[in-house]
C-alpha cells in the first residue's frame, strides 16, 4: 500500500518496485498525486513540465486500484476507533488491512499514525524485494 506523497516520491527518485511486491491504493491516489503536483507548482518548488513529467510518468506506475463497499465500511470504522477527522486517510489504512502486507509512506506523519493500525514498512522494501 502506498500513499499519493509515496507515489510522487517514487517517480522523482526513479524508484524501481521489485517485480515481486504488488502496489496497492485506494482509487483516489492518482488524484491526490495530482493535487500535490499542482501545489508543488503554485509554491514554485515545480516547474509546470516538471509536474508534467512526473504526471505522465507515475500514471504509468502499476499500482491496483482499490474502493469497493467493504473497504470503504472498513475505513469509516478505522476512522471511528482511531479518532481520525475524515475517511479519506482512513481508506488507505483500511485497503492495508484487507489487501496489502504494509503501509508504505515517505511520510513521516501517516507512518506515524498508521502504526497504531497496520504494520508500516519503508520505500527500501520496496525496491529491494525485502518484506
Amino acid at each position: 500500500m502506498i500513499d499519493a506523497p509515496t507515489l510522487l516520491h517514487l517517480v522523482a527518485e526513479r524508484v524501481d518496485v521489485a517485480p515481486d511486491h504488488q502496489l496497492v491504493a485506494p482509487q483516489v491516489l492518482r488524484s491526490q498525486a495530482l493535487e500535490l503536483l499542482f501545489a508543488a507548482v503554485s509554491r514554485g518548488e515545480l516547474t509546470e513540465a516538471d509536474a508534467l513529467e512526473r504526471h505522465d510518468t507515475m500514471t504509468r506506475v502499476k499500482v491496483r486500484s482499490l474502493g469497493d463497499r467493504v473497504s470503504r465500511r472498513v475505513a469509516r470504522q478505522i476512522a471511528r476507533e482511531h479518532g481520525l477527522a475524515s475517511t479519506t486517510y482512513a481508506e488507505y489504512l483500511a485497503v492495508t488491512r484487507l489487501q496489502a502486507d504494509v503501509f508504505v509512506s515517505v511520510d513521516p506523519a501517516a507512518r506515524a499514525r498508521a502504526q497504531d493500525v497496520v504494520p508500516v514498512g519503508s520505500v527500501d522494501q520496496l525496491s529491494t524485494g525485502i518484506g
